[in-house]
């Protein structure tokens, strides 16, 4: 009797993990960005010297472009810092730490209840605070009390030595509007400097190899 030919055996080969099909598969994430990096490099060094000057003026004009808008900013809000990121929790629960602050001056009078952000002296980083009290003297001179609403005390032991009260000068605008929890990108970058550079450098990059 003839021979019954074998069933034939088929093995199932099981898909490399990340892969889209069989032919195709994800790069590792390390891959990607080494390859990104190495394609950004030759596209720097094989550039022309006039291309690359064109793409220097384009870096440049993106970095005045934004000190423009930024001084425009201080010219309709009447302050000299329109935008402010809470870095604490004194103010909850009205704001969060990573809030960003939309601030205006405005020539309104200061009055109990107003959130103001203000700098007092031998601090580098201004503080957002409410105002609980405000004294307005015969000479015109306006005296304003601070306290944080998550705090038990006034503001009294942030102020500088013999400093019981601060004044317009020391105020650099009102709060008008916020976005929760935005500013803690600022944060962390502050926290991490080297972070800052790399994002700040990658983006550069970008600017320099872009082809438009």
């Amino acid at each position: 009797s003839p021979r019954q030919p074998r069933a034939s055996i088929v093995r199932s080969r099981r898909r490399p993990r990340g892969c889209l099909g069989e032919d195709t598969c994800r790069r590792p994430p390390v891959g990607a960005m080494k390859e990104m990096f190495q394609d950004m490099y030759y596209q720097l060094k094989e550039m022309r010297p006039r291309t690359l000057a064109h793409q220097v003026l384009n870096l440049c004009m993106i970095v005045c472009s934004a000190l423009m808008i930024w001084k425009s900013l201080m010219v309709l809000t009447e302050s000299e810092s329109p935008v402010v990121v809470v870095l604490s929790g004194s103010m909850e629960p009205a704001f969060h730490r990573g809030d960003i602050l939309f601030l205006h001056m405005g020539y309104a009078p200061f009055r109990a209840g107003d959130i103001v952000v203000f700098k007092v002296a031998d601090r580098d980083i201004p503080i957002v605070h409410r105002v609980i009290k405000v004294h307005e003297k015969p000479t015109g001179v306006v005296d304003i009390l601070t306290k944080g609403d998550n705090n038990s005390v006034d503001d009294r032991g942030l102020y500088a030595a013999g400093q019981s009260w601060i004044n317009k000068e020391h105020i650099i605008g009102r709060a008008k509007g916020y976005l929760p929890y935005i500013g803690m990108v600022t944060i962390i970058m502050n926290d991490y400097p080297l972070l800052k550079y790399c994002l700040v450098g990658l983006m550069g990059l970008f600017v320099l190899t872009s082809k438009e």
